[in-house]
């Protein structure tokens, strides 16, 4: 059983409880090399697992006749190395909260390219797509630093520069790139095409619209482009860039579901490992949940992808579901479960939710200070949200996502997933600040976390933060068994006064007191942790 065009028909696949599509690959490939509608940039897991299988279920129910063409633009060798030799093919492995798990070909893509505008072969495909009257949308997963041309310091990167200043004939920058394919469309009689960040990012649509205009000004005021692309990148009506918001877990393939497709006789399932240390395989697992909710601007025409689930609505709509997800409903209750699973030692964040304390700890985070001040979108009800997410999403023992990758970054985390909440209470005129007892434990946790030590008083490494450094240079004189509160106010304070962090002074808003208090209490010494969690958390 190998994964490819000529093994498709083999019928070990059905024998084995794999879904083989029945549609006519072949006449598929053809007709989206001929006439291509949709495009993605970013050939990674979330792609293979979410809008690969969006495509998959259109062809099969014969809502479309045509598939995806992806694009690699960071590691070419995904492509290179997966891609093709599977003939675009790829399993998806879906774990399911009751310990099932379906098995899917999916056979969507029907074709794979290179963004290297350095390789004519490849960008002259390229060109050939984003000149095509029939190409209605390029979707993106580039992840949120894909849409950034500036570095730490604030200064833009060199490749960037060097595309400002010579034009879309050869650029560098992944973002120059994809303004260049923009600039052929423009060049083909200003074609209409929606590009659609589907990055899990607020705002996606603005981030990719202010990187792409930046390069068509820029080419623009160099005299290397007409003034007319630059106006075509600006009427909505030809370009248009819509939010969206994007919500599904695809952790790297895991070892267990591995061995699953191995004794289902599955060959050729070794990784590959490029040289830029991507590692991919030809499989994905991800959970079955999904939410994909686009604002629905799309000027050349679109798949009619609410078919299989995706939720258009306006630009006002998917700001709400975006601030459901991340400011209540999921977001906060990650980062409080990889805070305090990094210091407890958990290392599957499922796990954590067979933990009386920590269970009641996100509940009383969610649905107690959370939902009374819910951002409501309507087309999604947030209770029901957060119920999938409390009871099937996060308990799901085959989801492999561990409290040390969602703790990454939790310095820019914080003031949107705890402090939009503190807001809202000062704000309303029947809630106080003061109800407020489990985010300031949170809080708490957080400063415990950035002393590196565990609650079993042994050392332990933080994940990779941009500020991780300035944050722990607050409580690196702060020993594990000092509990008093002037000492650690004195410490910790300047931190907790940080609203570019918190998203607002925390002394100011009347938090900060508590936040001490619950920090002395979680550093007392070993077993300060879980006994901070028992007495508060029941």
């Amino acid at each position: 059983m190998k994964i490819n065009e000529e093994n498709m028909a083999n019928t070990k696949w059905q024998d084995k409880g794999y879904f083989v599509p029945s549609f006519d690959r072949k006449a598929m490939v053809e007709k989206t090399m001929e006439q291509p509608k949709w495009i993605h940039f970013g050939a990674g897991n979330i792609f293979r697992a979410f809008q690969a299988n969006l495509a998959q279920r259109m062809l099969e129910n014969g809502w479309d006749d045509t598939g995806i063409t992806v694009v690699e633009g960071y590691d070419y060798e995904i492509i290179e190395k997966m891609y093709r030799p599977h003939d675009n093919l790829s399993l998806l492995v879906t774990l399911k909260a009751d310990g099932s798990v379906d098995k899917s070909i999916i056979a969507s893509i029907a074709e794979s390219c290179i963004l290297d505008s350095s390789d004519p072969k490849e960008f002259d495909r390229l060109k050939e797509i984003f000149s095509a009257d029939s190409l209605q949308m390029a979707t993106f997963t580039i992840t949120e630093k894909g849409y950034s041309l500036t570095n730490a310091a604030g200064e833009t990167v060199s490749a960037v520069a060097k595309d400002f200043a010579e034009g879309p004939m050869q650029p560098e920058s992944y973002i120059g790139k994809v303004s260049a394919l923009l600039y052929e469309r423009f060049l083909a009689g200003e074609k209409k095409i929606a590009m659609v960040s589907t990055d899990n990012c607020s705002h996606n649509g603005d981030k990719l619209f202010d990187a792409v205009h930046a390069f068509a000004k820029a080419w623009v005021d160099n005299g290397k482009a007409e003034k007319a692309f630059l106006d075509y990148i600006e009427d909505e009506n030809k370009v248009s860039f819509p939010w969206s918001m994007i919500d599904k877990i695809t952790p790297r393939p895991d070892d267990s579901v591995n061995e699953i497709l191995k004794k289902d006789g599955v060959e050729d399932l070794d990784p590959v490992v490029t040289s830029l240390k991507t590692w991919v395989a030809p499989f994905v697992n991800a959970e079955e949940s999904e939410y994909l909710v686009i604002e629905d601007k799309f000027p050349n025409g679109r798949p009619l992808l609410e078919k299989v689930g995706v939720i258009f609505t306006d630009k006002e709509t998917v700001d709400r579901v975006e601030r459901m997800k991340v400011c209540t409903c999921l977001n906060p209750l990650h980062t409080a479960l990889a805070v305090y699973g990094c210091v407890l030692g958990y290392k599957k964040i499922s796990d954590e939710m067979k933990d009386p304390a920590l269970l009641s700890l996100v509940k009383n985070i969610g649905y107690k200070e959370g939902l009374p001040v819910v951002t409501d979108p309507g087309v999604i009800k947030p209770q029901e949200f957060i119920d999938t997410v409390v009871n099937v999403r996060i308990p799901n023992v085959f989801m492999p996502d561990t409290p040390q990758r969602i703790a990454t970054d939790t310095s820019q985390k914080l003031a949107i997933r705890f402090g939009e909440t503190v807001k809202a209470y000062s704000a309303s005129n029947c809630l106080s600040v003061s109800d407020l007892k489990f985010i300031p434990l949170v809080y708490a946790g957080w400063l415990r976390y950035l002393m590196g030590i565990n609650d079993a008083g042994d050392a332990f490494e933080p994940s990779p933060d941009p500020l991780l450094e300035k944050a722990q240079s607050y409580v690196k004189d702060i020993c594990l068994g000092e509990t008093n509160e002037d000492t650690l106010r004195a410490a910790v304070l300047p931190l907790l006064k940080d609203s570019a962090i918190f998203g607002l002074d925390l002394e100011t808003a009347g938090l900060s007191d508590l936040v001490i208090s619950y920090f002395a209490q979680l550093n007392a010494g070993k077993g300060a942790v879980r006994a901070t969690l028992d007495r508060y958390c029941k």
